[in-house]
């Protein structure tokens, strides 16, 4: 895709997203960390009802268990713990936002990232705050193709910035411009914004407080709040 510095080849659009915030200072576009936040939660009780209902067959009638039986509970409340805890951790441990700052003052992108492994909800999950040079940023689309269960077809694209090292063309550092279905034109509204100004995009929509959530969703309420550091918050928000 076009190089930072390049003019954008596609019209300058967010679709239905608009940007938390935007001046001749600096741009803030929101990243989703899910599609839908607040559903994956509800699946907790399930897993603990497994559990109980796993205690409830082996242990029920007070006998001897032989040993391939223990094998079994041993397993299956291993596999119920860790998906209880996955369901729980997967929709409350990421912040309610994953923010990307475009400061036109100072030629810098920062970036509101959140590390994690989705397979080992045991460990931390934390928020990684980062700051790159403007001209270390490139753009890359990438798209994929999941069959179904059913025999379908579902189709993903986006668009990822990686950071390269000064002078080369060595990736050290990687994440979503947003994730979920960033195309081209989000990356020309961004490239636009950084070369030209706010006057040349279209008016944005009002700005959306991304720690502002519905009451109902219990998972987004117990989710941490954006709070940048406080060193990055004041550079990301001022010119020199």
């Amino acid at each position: 895709m076009p190089g930072p510095d390049e003019l954008p080849v596609v019209v300058p659009a967010l679709g239905f997203n608009t940007p938390n915030h935007q001046d001749e200072v600096f741009l803030e576009l929101p990243r989703a960390s899910a599609l839908i936040r607040g559903v994956v939660i509800f699946f907790a009780p399930v897993m603990s009802i497994h559990i109980l209902v796993l205690f409830w067959i082996f242990l029920s009638d007070w006998r001897v268990l032989q040993l391939e039986e223990w094998i079994m509970l041993i397993f299956g409340m291993s596999v119920s713990v860790w998906s209880l805890w996955l369901c729980v951790k997967f929709d409350v441990a990421p912040p309610r936002d994953f923010p990307l700052r475009f400061n036109r003052a100072r030629q810098h992108l920062y970036a509101y990232n959140f590390k994690y492994r989705w397979w080992n909800p045991f460990e931390r999950w934390q928020v990684v705050p980062v700051a790159y040079d403007w001209s270390h940023v490139r753009a890359e689309r990438w798209s994929r193709r999941h069959a179904t269960a059913q025999g379908g077809i579902i189709s993903q694209c986006g668009v990822d910035l990686s950071i390269v090292k000064p002078g080369t063309n060595e990736v050290i550092d990687r994440f979503p411009l947003t994730a979920m279905g960033a195309d081209a034109h989000a990356w020309a509204y961004v490239c636009t914004y950084m070369q030209q100004g706010p006057d040349a995009l279209p008016p944005p929509g009002p700005p959306w407080d991304h720690n502002d959530v519905l009451w109902c969703n219990i998972a987004m309420l117990l989710a941490p709040k954006v709070e940048w550091p406080a060193d990055m918050d004041l550079e990301s928000r001022t010119a020199p």
